[in-house]
């Protein structure tokens, strides 16, 4: 399955006018946005990306001592 990007914003936004009720009313667009997840994840590329980064960031981190800022999760997907 092809990862959809646009599942995101509409799982965000019916948990947003939805409420407490997004368990029930929200679970098309969460099994969306869970599609879209496991596309990305079994995505030898994608894994091998967020390894290399990953161990770029502990590999500096190693070396300084000093943590990176954490980047705020855009939709850059």
């Amino acid at each position: 399955m092809k990862p959809n990007p646009a599942s995101s914003p509409a799982f965000t936004k019916c948990c947003k006018e939805t409420g407490f009720l997004m368990v029930v009313k929200c679970r098309k667009e969460n099994t969306a946005l869970k599609d879209c997840l496991v596309g990305y994840y079994s995505d030898p590329s994608f894994y091998e990306e967020c390894k290399t980064e990953y161990l770029k960031q502990r590999e500096e981190y190693r070396a300084t001592g000093i943590k990176k800022k954490k980047q705020k999760i855009t939709s850059n997907i």
